[in-house]
């Protein structure tokens, strides 16, 4: 999918094989165009030549083997023959030593055909040479999962005005509660007393309402 996560899911095979789709349905449609001018023995040959060297080989070594594993040449053989480099260099040397041809276009053709209706890629040598689903890959699929879009929390300044606003109303209960206590402790007390209560009761007040103005500062 990338330079550092060197798979595929099967949406972006899918993905892959829709563009080699594309490719073989315009391939398709210039071969049906100069169908008089294709030679048939040299379109037959450059078709089939992939898969005798690259494939059949390796197919027969596979099936014989009791354990599917067959040696690495096999594999190499393979990937050879359906690379896009060695088929633009037959398809160079051929225009180059016989002709230029419409038969050509069989090359290409063989290749999207691989891509786009099998699905088949380059084979590593880790994986079976004929297709099996191996477990370590379905449990990587199995452990992917789209990421959350995470967006920066922002405190939203109507929601704190509620939290000041009761601030300020438990202050203004408090003050309250404060100075009827003053008043209560005042009316209490006896007559001969009377200075001590009096400040006594001014200062709850004024500790209350400096307590309220703070609160209504921050």
């Amino acid at each position: 999918m990338d330079q550092k996560n060197t798979f595929d899911t099967p949406t972006t095979a899918l993905l892959h094989r829709a563009e080699y789709g594309a490719a073989l349905l315009i391939l398709t449609g210039l071969f049906i165009v100069h169908w008089g001018d294709i030679r048939w023995l040299p379109a037959l040959l450059l078709f089939t030549y992939i898969d005798l060297v690259g494939y059949i080989p390796g197919a027969i070594a596979y099936y014989r083997s009791p354990d599917g594993r067959i040696p690495k040449r096999y594999y190499v053989m393979y990937n050879s023959m359906h690379s896009m480099l060695s088929m633009g260099l037959v398809v160079a040397l051929w225009a180059w030593l016989v002709r230029p041809e419409w038969a050509l276009l069989v090359v290409p053709i063989h290749m999207c055909i691989d891509r786009a209706v099998f699905g088949n890629q380059l084979k590593p040598f880790s994986v079976p040479f004929e297709p099996h689903r191996l477990p370590a890959f379905d449990r990587l699929l199995r452990s992917l999962t789209p990421l959350p879009a995470s967006k920066p929390s922002v405190p939203d300044p109507a929601a704190a005005e509620p939290a000041a606003g009761s601030a300020g109303d438990e202050l203004d209960a408090a003050e309250a509660a404060l100075a009827a206590t003053a008043t209560a402790s005042g009316s209490a007390a006896p007559a001969s007393d009377p200075p001590e209560t009096a400040p006594a009761g001014a200062e709850l007040a004024a500790a209350a309402a400096a307590g309220r103005q703070e609160a209504r500062v921050g």
